[in-house]
């Protein structure tokens, strides 16, 4: 991939990462065998080997739950700032590491002035971008996580990129750019591709007038696509679920006017038929159709942003959640 930027990170953020593992000298990562444990020297082997653009510095960045306590959260910010130096001396005598930079990592849990020192230490180091951790999980649309993120962001350098884990639905996304983050992982897609969903949420403002009035009098296709019902009943917004029995004989595309090979060539009748069947050729299909669709989410994004139209497109995403 010549014209990509490779980032390395330390934890998948499609797979659980239980806490309570990390040491002083290790963390702990988890794969398909388990529990893998990582030494610093292990972990800049591995930076070295595979030479990234980017990779994100050995930190302990375990889900804290909420309300976890100060002395855990101080030793975690502790713990991530030692293995960032201890990274950075390897880096910087590492003649295979000489074209990639290292991404350092703010903790600090729900505690303003963890983070905080976090930031202003991590600054100080000679890294390439900083990494805001430990959002993932629980829904962003809650006042503590995003003023802790307009925070985190207003004491980072605006020369130098800002990352944040974990953050994938449309409209936090957006909600984390209004506040200064550009760049996301890219494993939403995934996740609802494991869960048989298809990304059918509508990001472009020129949507026909007929349309409109069709969504808003509760009549349109974005009334079934975009509401299904979760494993444990709860409303999943911005997808279609193709599971349901009612695309059983639905000869349609699996969203209209999209241009992806799975739209082009396949119906929502056949998706089903394939998920239900547990055949592998359904997570092919159905990952080629969510990479573009979320790709376009993100042009949109771009566009937007060269225009002066991000509000239009917040709007447009926001009614979409309900």
């Amino acid at each position: 991939m010549p014209d990509s930027v490779l980032y390395c990170s330390l934890h998948d953020p499609a797979s659980p990462c239980p806490s309570g593992y990390n040491t002083n000298k290790t963390v702990s990562v988890w794969g398909g065998g388990g529990r893998i444990e990582i030494t610093l020297s292990k972990f800049m082997a591995i930076q070295q080997a595979f030479r990234a653009d980017w990779y994100q510095s050995m930190a302990d960045g375990e889900p804290l739950p909420p309300g976890a306590s100060r002395k855990r959260i101080k030793k975690s910010v502790d713990r991530t700032l030692g293995f960032l130096d201890d990274c950075l001396k390897v880096h910087q005598n590492s003649e295979a590491l000489k074209n990639t930079e290292i991404i350092g990592v703010i903790e600090g849990g729900d505690i303003l002035e963890e983070r905080l020192r976090s930031v202003r230490e991590t600054v100080k180091r000679p890294v390439g971008g900083f990494l805001l951790d430990g959002f993932q999980g629980d829904s962003l649309h809650d006042d503590p996580k995003l003023n802790l993120i307009s925070s985190v962001i207003g004491e980072l350098p605006e020369d130098k990129p800002r990352l944040i884990h974990g953050i994938g639905k449309p409209d936090e996304v957006l909600e984390c750019i209004s506040r200064g983050v550009d760049l996301f992982e890219g494993f939403f897609p995934y996740l609802m591709t494991e869960q048989g969903r298809a990304l059918t949420f509508n990001f472009k403002d020129n949507i026909d007038p007929e349309t409109e009035v069709l969504e808003r009098n509760g009549c349109g296709d974005n009334e079934i696509s975009n509401k299904p019902l979760g494993n444990e009943g709860k409303m999943i917004p911005f997808t279609t679920d193709l599971r349901s029995e009612q695309f059983r004989g639905d000869f349609t595309p699996l969203l209209e006017g999209c241009s992806c090979f799975c739209c082009k060539s396949h119906t929502r009748a056949y998706l089903y038929h394939l998920l239900v069947t547990n055949e592998l050729l359904a997570g092919v299909l159905l990952m080629i159709h969510n990479l573009h669709h979320y790709f376009g989410f993100f042009q949109s994004i771009r566009d937007a942003l060269r225009d002066g139209k991000m509000q239009q497109l917040t709007e447009l995403i926001t009614k979409q959640k309900f």
